[in-house]
C-alpha cells in the first residue's frame, strides 16, 4: 500500500522584524550548528496559516478553538431555537458534560467555560445543538444526550483544521485527533544577532516651551534568511476526514496558506511581510524528511552573493546528498521560485508558478488516494 507525504521547504528572507516574541520581547531564538539563528515557532507559523485558511476555505470546513466552549454552543442553540435562550446555556453545559468535556463557572458575569481550549469544527457544534435542542424536552436531559451519542458527534466530521493541526482533549483522549500535519521551527540560515531600534513618540501638543519627546523605548529585532519545513501525511489527513476530496481540498489549502501566510508580530512596526524566495515541494512515500542539516554550517554572503544563492545550492546539495546515501527519491517534486540565485533549485523538480504546483500537488493527492495499492 502506498504511503503519501507531502514534504514542503521554503526559503524565506525578512527584514528588521520582531515576529516571534518570547517573555522578554525579544525574539526567539535557537542554538543550531554552534551558533545563534533566528527563531519562529512552529505554533506561530501554524496560527498564520490557520488564520489564511479564512480566506481560503469555507467557513463550514473550520473549527474554533476556545475556552468559551458553552457561550459557542448556547449561541448555536439559540439561533437554531430562540424560544429556548433562557436554558441555552444550562442546556449547551450539559452537552459538554455528556461529551466528556468538562467546565467550570467562569471569572466574569459569562456562562460556564472548560478549563482548556477545546477544538470543536462548525459542523460539530451544530450537529450538537440539534441533539441538545431534541433532548431538552425530556425528563431526563443528560439520559438524552447519552442516547444521542453526542460523544461520537463530536468525534465526527472534523474540520479541515482540526484534521490537519490535531485535537487534544485532556478529559476525553478517545476523541482527540492525531495531527497530520508537523511544522519546523523556522531557523536563519545564517547566525544572528538582535538589535535594538530606540524611538522617541513626540507629543503633538507640545508647545516650544514644553519641548521633548512624550515616550521614549526601544524595540528589539533582528533580519534573517529563514528556512522553514512542514509535512503533511496525506493518510492521517484522509483517516482523520474520511473523504478523498476533503483531504486533496485540505493539503492544496495548507500548502497555498503555509507558503504565503506569516506571523503577525510587530508587523506594523516593520511592514516586514514578504514572500518566500522559494519552494520546494516534494511527495515521498517512505517517510517524511527535513533538509534542515543543509544548514548545519551557517550559510556565509560572498562577495558577489547574498545569503539565499548560498542557501538554496545548499538545500539543493542536501535534498541530492539524502537522495544518493539513502535511496530516498521522492514520488514528485516541483519548484516555485523567483529570480537567478535559486535557480540551482531547478535541479530538484521543474520550475512552476505557485498555482500550477499547488494544482499539480492536487491531482498527485487525488491520484494515489484512488489508487491506494
Amino acid at each position: 500500500m502506498n504511503r503519501t507525504f507531502v514534504d514542503i521547504h521554503v526559503l524565506q528572507t525578512v527584514p528588521p522584524s520582531n515576529l516571534n516574541r518570547d517573555d522578554t520581547g525579544s525574539p526567539k531564538t535557537a542554538i543550531y550548528g554552534g551558533v545563534r539563528r533566528a527563531r519562529v515557532s512552529s505554533q506561530a507559523w501554524k496560527r498564520a496559516a490557520r488564520l489564511a485558511f479564512n480566506d481560503r476555505l469555507d467557513r463550514s470546513e473550520l473549527g474554533t478553538r476556545t475556552k468559551r466552549v458553552v457561550m459557542l454552543l448556547a449561541d448555536e442553540i439559540i439561533a437554531r431555537s430562540p424560544e429556548l435562550e433562557d436554558q441555552a446555556s444550562e442546556l449547551a453545559s450539559m452537552t459538554l458534560k455528556a461529551v466528556g468535556i468538562e467546565v467550570k463557572a467562569s471569572k466574569a458575569d459569562l456562562p460556564e467555560e472548560a478549563g482548556y481550549l477545546v477544538f470543536l469544527s462548525r459542523r460539530q457544534i451544530e450537529n450538537l445543538a440539534v441533539a441538545a435542542i431534541e433532548a431538552a424536552s425530556a425528563e431526563d436531559v443528560p439520559k438524552a444526550l447519552r442516547d444521542a451519542k453526542v460523544k461520537q458527534i463530536a468525534d465526527q466530521d472534523h474540520s479541515v483544521d482540526i484534521a490537519l493541526f490535531g485535537r487534544m482533549v485532556a478529559d476525553q483522549k478517545d476523541i482527540s485527533v492525531d495531527a497530520a500535519a508537523q511544522v519546523a521551527h523556522a531557523i536563519s540560515v545564517h547566525p544572528v544577532e538582535t538589535e535594538f531600534d530606540y524611538f522617541t513618540a513626540v507629543d503633538d501638543t507640545n508647545t516650544e516651551e514644553q519641548s521633548g519627546a512624550g515616550m521614549i523605548g526601544t524595540v528589539e529585532f533582528n533580519s534573517s534568511t529563514l528556512y522553514r519545513y512542514a509535512t503533511i501525511s496525506v493518510d492521517q489527513l484522509a483517516h482523520n476526514l474520511g473523504d478523498a476530496a476533503a483531504t486533496t481540498r485540505a493539503v492544496e489549502a495548507f500548502a497555498d496558506c503555509f507558503v504565503r501566510s506569516m506571523p503577525t508580530g510587530k508587523q506594523n512596526t516593520f511592514a516586514n511581510r514578504t514572500l518566500p524566495e522559494a519552494v520546494v515541494v516534494q511527495v515521498r512515500g517512505s517517510q517524511p524528511i527535513n533538509l534542515v542539516g543543509a544548514f548545519e554550517s551557517p550559510v556565509r554572503e560572498t562577495e558577489t552573493a547574498g545569503r539565499v544563492k548560498a542557501a538554496a545550492e545548499a538545500l539543493r546539495d542536501e535534498a541530492r546528498e539524502i537522495e544518493r546515501a539513502y535511496g530516498e527519491q521522492p514520488v514528485a517534486s516541483w519548484v516555485t521560485r523567483v529570480g537567478t540565485d535559486t535557480a540551482s533549485l531547478d535541479d530538484l523538480g521543474p520550475n512552476v508558478p505557485l498555482s500550477e504546483l499547488i494544482s499539480a500537488l492536487g491531482a498527485l493527492v487525488t491520484e494515489r488516494l484512488r489508487d491506494p495499492a
